[in-house]
């Protein structure tokens, strides 16, 4: 309850209840009113100024943010995981699976390419922490191209199980021209000298002399791909395409018994040893090709040669002698 106040009058001479004019208490009213306005205005300005001091909701957007980068790491973590178990997989395959099958390995460079020139993240540079953002998705981006590459090479090594026998019979596997047949291996894979022009130069194929005549075999099941007859070079001579990016060539023959697209097995006699062509002497030019590229056919002679005569032959095809053509 308010506290009344009085006063004395002297012209009555007893005491008066003092009375509050409206307008003083308004003008009170409105002055607290302002009063506290302007208060609570200077209190926000410096709550909202001062460092160390957050609103509610900013404390909200910071545990928020917390969390995220707490995820991305976690995220990051697990993909570290995940890239060590594939990467596992990934030796594997080329060290044990590709070798066991005759596939050529996938390089680094292979399995990781794709994420160079164009800046594909640029839409992700404008949030204050998109450095983390970016490298979270930079590594899924290559992870998931590294899940692909693999997949797709389990798929064709799946493939290559499937026909590993007729891979076995097809892979050149025997010598084009028996022992028995044999007057010498004349010259073997490598830089030799070249009997015409005398001159080192690349010998890509290993020569087998013998006698005008003598049977030439295939080295394994294949189809004949090419016949070609010319007074120069390999004179008359023929190639074998064996599937699994194996082809076989066979040159300065005197005849040849089979005919283009004709499917031969390994160990079928598919013409005879002469001397056409740019050759110096009856010979056969014998060469094996893995994905277009020459290979030295020696690596090839397992089915047929005991351990000592392909140490032998090993040690004869290593002399830097003249070829034959």
């Amino acid at each position: 309850m308010r506290k009344v106040k009085y006063y004395y009058d002297t012209e009555t001479l007893s005491y008066r209840k003092i009375e509050r004019k409206k307008g003083k208490t308004f003008g009170l009213t409105l002055l607290f009113v302002l009063g506290t306005l302007v208060s609570s205005i200077l209190l926000l300005i410096v709550y909202l100024n001062i460092p160390g001091i957050e609103t509610p909701k900013e404390k909200a957007y910071k545990h928020e943010l917390e969390q995220m980068k707490f995820q991305y790491e976690m995220m990051n973590r697990e993909m570290e995981e995940i890239t060590s178990v594939l990467e596992n997989i990934e030796e594997r395959d080329n060290k044990i699976y590709r070798v066991y099958f005759e596939a050529d390995p996938i390089s680094e460079e292979q399995r990781k390419s794709g994420f160079g020139g164009v800046n594909r993240y640029k839409d992700l540079e404008r949030y204050k922490n998109s450095e983390i953002i970016i490298k979270t998705k930079k590594r899924l981006d290559q992870l998931k191209k590294r899940v692909v590459v693999q997949s797709k090479s389990l798929d064709e090594i799946v493939e290559y199980a499937l026909n590993k026998e007729e891979l076995l019979a097809s892979i050149p596997a025997i010598q084009p021209v028996k022992n028995e047949d044999l007057n010498r291996l004349a010259s073997g894979y490598g830089m030799r000298m070249h009997p015409i022009y005398k001159i080192r130069k690349m010998h890509t194929g290993m020569d087998f002399s013998a006698p005008e005549g003598t049977p030439i075999f295939a080295t394994g099941n294949a189809r004949v791909k090419e016949i070609k007859i010319s007074r120069r070079g390999y004179g008359k001579h023929l190639i074998l395409d064996h599937g699994f990016n194996y082809e076989t060539l066979y040159g300065h023959m005197s005849k040849i018994i089979v005919h283009r697209v004709q499917r031969v097995k390994r160990g079928e006699i598919i013409g005879y040893v002469g001397d056409t062509g740019s050759s110096t002497a009856p010979h056969l030019h014998y060469e094996v090709l893995k994905n277009g590229h020459h290979v030295n056919p020696i690596y090839f002679y397992y089915n047929d040669l005991s351990a000592e005569d392909y140490e032998a032959m090993m040690n004869n095809s290593a002399l830097e002698n003249q070829s034959l053509d």
